[in-house]
């Protein structure tokens, strides 16, 4: 069964449609990419997910039921605009928020306890969330996002602001909770964020979803045919002749080829005159090639 189920959503507003029919199901325990330009639609789909926001028409399914009130208790969202009141400290905080999601006071102290001492604030309980730097707060933030221990948390650019080692703190508690069941969605403009994070994706432009699947489906949907060889030795100009060459320096060398039978023929090739192969790969595209692919397509 679907923990998420989108079906030809649409969301205006006045003259400006910021969700036009989208759809898309989203498999339980999977991680999902919403992909896409800054005022592209995701922010304002998140928003009709988390019940903030109800789409002008189309349906929402959440766990099997049509999508109600009572639904944002089993999900937590960290919005891109973070939202913490800033004269109140954090143990105060994160009980407010826990509360207010359904978690009775001995849970919600409990649970609070085991996520900062995963963190290593434990001693942070009682400062001001105005003391605490920018990176601070979003552990908080991210402490509140999932403290309820919610079947789905949604992340609008959990990593905006953040330096390299508490990215790669949020990164691991991602997969933590992930590995333990939870669904996640993971909406970003940077593209390059998710390569190693979501399993699927949906690419989103002005409001349409214009890719949608698994991320290695869709590389290897939209590869190109381009190898990378390191070798060893001389290559004979006259197996060159037979592709094009994109990139060559010393010991490495980028090809053009129409088929991934033809990369493997010219590699024999090279090693029956000699040339020792230390390395051949297949250079996949990335997902930011792609989108400007798909968009260039479109509005071609």
């Amino acid at each position: 069964m679907s923990i998420l189920e989108v079906k030809d959503v649409v969301k205006k507003y006045q003259n400006h449609i910021a969700v036009d029919h989208v759809s898309f199901d989203m498999a339980r325990g999977s991680i999902l990419g919403f992909l896409g330009p800054n005022g592209a639609g995701k922010t304002s789909l998140i928003r009709i997910i988390t019940t903030i926001t109800q789409a002008d028409s189309g349906a929402v399914f959440f766990d099997g039921e049509p999508l109600n009130l009572s639904h944002p208790e089993r999900i937590g969202y960290l919005p891109e605009e973070r939202g913490l009141y800033k004269k109140m400290k954090v143990g105060e905080q994160l009980t407010y928020l826990a509360r207010l999601k359904g978690l009775k006071p001995d849970e919600a102290k409990r649970e609070i306890g085991n996520w900062l001492e995963s963190f290593g604030i434990s001693d942070w309980w009682n400062k001001k969330i105005e003391e605490l730097s920018k990176g601070m707060q979003q552990k908080v933030q991210f402490v509140s996002t999932v403290v309820h221990r919610p079947k789905l948390i949604i992340l609008d650019e959990p990593f905006s602001g953040l330096d390299p080692i508490n990215t790669k703190l949020i990164k691991s508690q991602i997969r933590m909770l992930n590995d333990e069941g939870t669904s996640v969605i993971f909406s970003t403009h940077r593209m390059e964020q998710v390569e190693e994070i979501c399993e699927h994706i949906i690419l989103i432009n002005n409001g349409k979803s214009i890719l949608n699947g698994q991320v290695a489906r869709i590389k290897e949907l939209y590869k190109d045919h381009i190898f990378r060889f390191k070798y060893e030795g001389d290559i004979d100009p006259y197996l060159l002749d037979q592709v094009e060459v994109r990139e060559k320096q010393n010991g490495t060398i980028v090809v053009h080829v129409p088929t991934t039978g033809e990369a493997n023929t010219l590699m024999k090739a090279m090693m029956d005159r000699g040339v020792v192969i230390k390395h051949f790969e297949e250079m996949l595209p990335t997902l930011n090639d792609i989108f400007i692919k798909k968009v260039t397509e479109k509005d071609g």
